[in-house]
């Protein structure tokens, strides 16, 4: 569920200001992470890499209070609920857009990605939350190891976005490069990175 807030009731109601009429208000922050525990649990559990990456997005973002703020034309809105957005190969080769609501339980985000996915993928047909759902947007580009993913800002969709890469080795750790694209109207420099310290932190620490 979605509500408009009066900017100036919000901690951003300065950068509401600021931000709401500019060109591109969007920034992008890349960080090399290390996901050597989401690879060893991947393998040994037989689990989805994605899928791991996801539910430690959600999992990191449902904590910080900036991500339930979302500016839509000149409005801000608040958000109960998050969801995160996968992109899905479907059966024709292209790709289909699927949101799946974060809850906080690991077997159930699993259950629903795995459901949702294999959906859309059939049915090429999107599955959008946006109008319940502050989503955020992920896309992993596995075909190659990324140094840098640059930002797109079209000027209707303001929602935070997330790319990766395939990950790498080396010696006995794996590592990956992740960008991340998010209004300045929701945060600022410090939240995002904060949020990349802490998904850090959960991905360090994720065990199932």
């Amino acid at each position: 569920m979605k509500r408009e807030v009066n900017p100036k009731d919000t901690t951003r109601g300065s950068q509401f200001e600021n931000w709401k009429n500019a060109p591109n208000p969007m920034l992008v922050f890349v960080k090399k992470l290390d996901v050597t525990n989401l690879v060893r649990i991947s393998k040994k559990k037989q689990l989805k890499f994605n899928m791991l990456m996801d539910f430690c997005i959600g999992k990191t973002a449902v904590a910080q209070k900036e991500f339930y703020l979302l500016p839509e034309g000149d409005k801000l809105m608040k958000y109960d609920i998050i969801a995160i957005n996968t992109m899905v190969k479907n059966h024709t080769g292209e790709v289909s857009s699927c949101d799946v609501e974060f809850a906080g339980d690991f077997d159930s985000y699993n259950r629903d990605y795995l459901k949702y996915t294999a959906e859309v993928a059939e049915s090429c047909v999107d599955r959008d939350l946006s109008g319940e759902c502050m989503v955020i947007g992920t896309s992993a580009i596995i075909d190659t190891e990324l140094e840098f993913a640059g930002g797109m800002y079209s000027g209707i969709f303001n929602n935070p976005f997330i790319i990766w890469g395939r990950y790498s080795r080396h010696f006995f750790r794996y590592y990956m490069n992740l960008s991340f694209q998010f209004h300045h109207t929701q945060m600022d420099g410090v939240h995002a990175g904060k949020f990349l310290a802490n998904l850090q932190k959960t991905i360090d620490e994720l065990k199932c």
